[in-house]
């Protein structure tokens, strides 16, 4: 995840004083031993029924039931590991979330542990008497999935009405006081939506707005012919920059943050150089810190059998179950060439992404989308829309380049350079 906001709220500070602000630490402690580094941030797909088949679903969830799902005194157990392995945020996901039986009781358990907890929602369930359960739970944060207004949000959704309704759920969380967020997935069929989405956002006061880009996982990756165009990506980019830039400035306090396309870091170096150029060493200096994409290393997923993956775009791709081993034991194997590859410095990419001069900012940027469309998961990300100008390398050699959806790639796990 990329926060834009982090980053204007820096901008704006230095602006005032003159000087850019220190670094925030980001460091915990394990209980009753000494400091460790904080464990990723894990996403939890507890369920993977859902009540609506999107058409970008990474999960291809349907409205039946999955078999061989964790318990909930499982579910409990892996709490307990992951509580000891300084793992400090879970996003509960699905499927629907909404729709495990046992949701409160797991949050309740999570909540009482210290965990951040978010809930990932589609919305359209929350009327008002859930909408004062899911409050009550002390959820952190809730986002809610909006992915145009109107008729085309409900085409992605593939329900009607289902804008109303998810919209609504919004409404009955921000009256009740729960922060909420939209979470927006563009591709060439809705990016014209994105500036009445921000409209939307200001107008109903909802605190936080995550831009994803499509990521080739699931129905996503069979509809990725569908996904925007280079020149619209950038266009989108400068609109939210501009707009988290005009929050930060006047002292707003939302959240504008992007996913699955850690280009987006090199894309904001490039944009602090045109408008605010005293700060661009700074920011480089801060981008560097960030490093990138953090699949592997900063993000965990655990799907709702209780498969571990590098990230929730990586469910083709299975690096043991907590079922049979601890999640800490399988976060740390690096026997698995994907994972020993996720978390080397520098990835050991090539392409385009090898020679590119922002390589420690945006840490080779999605390998899901280089493995899908090339079958190499080392291979350069066919999502950059960075020039090769912008990147530092020389033109002329043919880019990979997104196509329609032909079945799946074999997956290429050695790195390059062994």
């Amino acid at each position: 995840m990329f926060r834009i906001s982090q980053f204007m709220h820096e901008l704006a500070q230095a602006e005032a004083t003159g000087v850019y602000p220190a670094p925030a630490r980001r460091t915990g402690k394990s209980p009753g031993s000494a400091t460790q580094p904080l464990g990723p941030v894990v996403i939890w797909n507890l369920i993977r029924r859902c009540n609506l088949t999107c058409k970008h679903c990474y999960a291809f969830s349907a409205d039946h039931d999955y078999p061989g799902e964790l318990s909930t005194q499982q579910v409990f157990d892996v709490l307990d590991d992951l509580q000891a392995f300084n793992v400090r945020a879970l996003i509960l996901s699905g499927g629907e979330p909404l729709l495990r039986p046992d949701l409160f009781e797991i949050a309740a358990r999570a909540k009482a542990m210290g965990f951040y907890i978010g809930l990932s929602t589609n919305g359209t369930l929350i009327d008002e008497p859930l909408a004062q359960r899911v409050h009550a739970a002390g959820f952190d944060y809730v986002g809610i999935s909006l992915d145009g207004i109107g008729a085309t949000h409900d085409k992605f959704r593939r329900l009607e009405g289902a804008f109303d309704r998810s919209l609504a759920a919004v409404r009955h969380l921000q009256k009740l006081g729960t922060k909420v967020g939209l979470r927006f997935t563009m591709t060439e069929l809705n990016a014209f939506d994105l500036p009445n989405l921000l409209n939307l956002m200001r107008d109903e006061q909802v605190d936080k707005f995550y831009f994803s880009h499509l990521n080739y996982a699931g129905r996503g990756n069979i509809h990725r012919g569908k996904d925007a165009h280079h020149l619209a990506t950038r266009e989108a980019l400068d609109l939210l920059y501009q707009t988290a830039w005009d929050d930060a400035r006047s002292g707003g306090q939302h959240e504008y943050v992007t996913g699955n396309n850690d280009a987006d870091g090199a894309y904001l170096l490039q944009w602090v150089r045109q408008h605010l150029p005293r700060w661009a060493d700074d920011v480089q200096q801060r981008l560097v810190a960030w490093g990138g994409n953090a699949s592997g290393v900063h993000v965990a997923n655990i799907d709702n059998v209780g498969d571990v993956h590098p990230d929730t775009m990586w469910w083709h791709h299975t690096l043991g179950n907590v079922k049979a081993r601890p999640f800490s034991e399988i976060w740390m194997d690096l026997s698995d060439p994907l994972m020993a590859g996720l978390k080397t410095r520098p990835r050991q990419v090539h392409g385009r992404c090898g020679g590119c001069q922002y390589l420690a900012i945006c840490g080779g940027n999605t390998r899901v989308r280089a493995q899908q469309v090339t079958g190499d998961a080392w291979a350069e990300d066919p999502g950059c829309y960075l020039s090769d100008e912008e990147i530092g390398v020389a033109p002329g050699d043919a880019r990979v380049v997104t196509t329609a959806y032909r079945g799946r790639k074999v997956i290429e796990l050695v790195p390059s350079d062994s």
